[in-house]
């Protein structure tokens, strides 16, 4: 047990604790600390019982005041769509070419498609729209299923190889080596002629030797020149805008396994007239035809 002793030159008690020579003194607690202290311990109180506090089991304590923040921001999107109701029916009824040509209705729906874009859009094609290998860029004019406003609606609306819509795109290149097509030999040579097409080195004698199969098996979607096809969905390969990377290991691995991609029918996750929003918001961007 610590005997208490009393300070000689303070005749403070102290607490009997002594630290290198140093006698701790028994001091009161000043009394602003111990009024702000007991009056946090008051507010803590009131506050669990006025607002929400305590986890239940499958429940919460309200709060005499019955607050709760999910329901403020329900109230708020209530009111902020109250606010734009009358443009948002305005939207619903109007064509994609009335909005687009209509300085108000074409201000209000790129606010609109913007602000959906980033919540939906952006994960896969990037917040600037730069797209990523196998998401495409939407800043460019290179459209595979077609860059117009109508097109571009089209392709948010029902997707792409998704099982949701029976109206999405659809179109599979066949995977030539897994399939038993092709050669490895041979999808090398198409692998250099498809580099050809583009500009890019290539070595001109497999090239030579890879015209023919291409001709035999990707030019019916493709194209002779490599152009595409815009109704197939089918890419041109006589430039340098390539979905999965346009050099040579990235080419024989599309051939021999082909690419799969899908997007989903925002159709059917979105209100119509934020689709709406949405391709017009998509066709702004610099790449719409």
């Amino acid at each position: 047990m610590v005997e208490q002793q009393h300070d000689s030159s303070t005749e403070t008690p102290t607490t009997g604790h002594v630290w290198d020579g140093i006698r701790e003194l028994d001091n009161p607690m000043p009394r602003w600390w111990l009024t702000i202290l007991y009056a946090s311990i008051i507010w803590s109180i009131g506050y669990m019982l006025v607002y929400p506090a305590w986890p239940l089991v499958s429940s919460y304590t309200k709060g005499f005041f019955g607050y709760s923040s999910r329901a403020e921001v329900a109230r708020d999107m209530m009111e902020a769509k109250e606010r734009q109701k009358g443009n948002l029916d305005k939207l619903a009824t109007a064509s994609l070419e009335e909005i687009r040509t209509d300085p108000n209705m074409l201000e209000f729906a790129m606010a609109g498609g913007r602000a959906a874009f980033n919540v939906n859009c952006s994960q896969c094609h990037g917040s600037g729209a730069q797209g990523f290998v196998g998401y495409p860029n939407l800043n460019d004019d290179e459209w595979l299923w077609g860059g117009s406003i109508e097109a571009i609606h089209r392709t948010i609306t029902h997707g792409v190889r998704n099982a949701d819509d029976e109206d999405a795109h659809q179109s599979e290149m066949p995977a030539f080596l897994k399939d038993e097509i092709l050669t490895r030999g041979e999808i090398n040579d198409v692998a250099e002629f498809v580099l050809s097409l583009s500009g890019g080195a290539s070595d001109d004698a497999a090239a030579n030797r890879g015209r023919g199969p291409f001709g035999e098996n990707c030019s019916a979607c493709h194209g002779d020149q490599g152009q595409g096809m815009v109704d197939l969905g089918a890419p041109a390969l006589n430039n340098r805008i390539w979905l999965y990377g346009g050099d040579k290991p990235a080419l024989i691995e599309t051939i021999s396994y082909s690419r799969k991609g899908v997007m989903p029918a925002w159709g059917k996750i979105l209100d119509p007239t934020v689709v709406k929003q949405l391709a017009v918001y998509v066709h702004s961007l610099g790449g719409g035809k």
